[in-house]
């Protein structure tokens, strides 16, 4: 089972528009929709379309904190986050002909006991996999993830910034930086596949068992102690971006979980990130032909 724990979640209000945005202009809209958003809460609505035992954790203040574990409710996935203060985050993703515009709010403090709070509850789940996603809302700091993950015998995953990358001092089992974050947390150059390898086993040596890097247009890379894989990316039409790199993630996760080889997991959460790039928001696509999506990704050993 993964857990996955997502410290700053938000509902994600996505909208869609036919008109460009200009200033002090109305524009209408009837195509809107709201999702329960935030790292580890989209990689386990994906991990369960995948088929993969989860459950979700992390922090949530109402109002919108009901509303969203109400939603996850409906879903069918498993939770128990522990309450705080303020409210959760409404972050807005405006799709408009011109462009996407996103609006994300800082997050509710968190006070050191429910940090305790948190951390009591991962070690009363005792997962085999901790996965640690998203930003971090006031109060809670790089070594809050080091307690988390040092909290019991379960293998820790994370995709956060860069910088808190750099941070962390625990042993993970894998991250799952983007290539902006991949420089920021080595310093190193990620312009090409081989710099962006490079830069990735620096990180590696650094505490990390894999390392997964989406890179966006040109696919991705995982290196570990194995070695280095490159997958191109899968030719797919994009609606939205938004939880690509999450969707990534949880079809390296799903896999992995399943016993998967290094390469087969790469070229799964690209194939599950070639799906979900074609619908708006953080909604869950189709994933009946992820397999033969999978099969098809061209791969590159180093």
């Amino acid at each position: 089972m993964i857990l996955t724990v997502t410290p700053n979640p938000a509902l994600d209000y996505t909208v869609e528009l036919d008109a460009p945005l200009e200033p002090d202009t109305v524009v209408r809209t009837d195509d809107a929709r709201v999702d329960a958003g935030g790292k580890g809460i989209n990689v386990s609505e994906y991990l369960q379309a995948l088929g993969t035992e989860t459950a979700a954790s992390g922090f949530l203040g109402d109002p919108f904190g009901r509303v969203l574990a109400e939603q996850l409710d409906r879903e069918g996935i498993e939770s128990s986050f522990v309450p705080v203060d303020e409210s959760t985050r409404l972050n807005q993703t405006i799709l408009a002909p011109e462009g996407e515009y996103k609006i994300n709010q800082d997050g509710p403090h968190v006070s050191p006991d429910a940090v305790s709070a948190l951390v009591e509850h991962v070690a009363s789940v005792a997962p085999p996999t901790l996965v640690v996603g998203g930003s971090l809302p006031p109060g809670v700091t790089a070594a809050t993830v080091d307690r988390l993950a040092s909290a019991g015998d379960w293998r820790t995953a994370v995709d956060v910034g860069g910088d808190l990358l750099a941070e962390l001092d625990a042993s993970y089992a894998l991250c799952k930086p983007n290539r902006d974050e991949l420089a920021d947390a080595t310093g190193m150059a990620t312009g090409s596949v081989e710099e962006c390898i490079e830069a990735a086993n620096a990180l590696r040596e650094s505490g990390y068992e894999r390392v997964v890097a989406s890179l966006g247009g040109d696919g991705a890379v995982l290196v570990s102690e194995s070695g280095a894989v490159f997958a191109e990316a899968v030719d797919a039409p994009v609606v939205d971006t938004v939880g690509a790199g999450d969707s990534l993630f949880a079809g390296v996760l799903s896999a992995l979980d399943a016993g998967a080889d290094d390469a087969t997991a790469l070229a799964t959460g690209v194939a599950v990130a070639s799906r979900v790039v074609g619908v708006a928001g953080t909604s869950v696509p189709d994933f009946s032909d992820v397999g033969a999506v999978r099969d098809a990704v061209t791969l590159h050993r180093y």
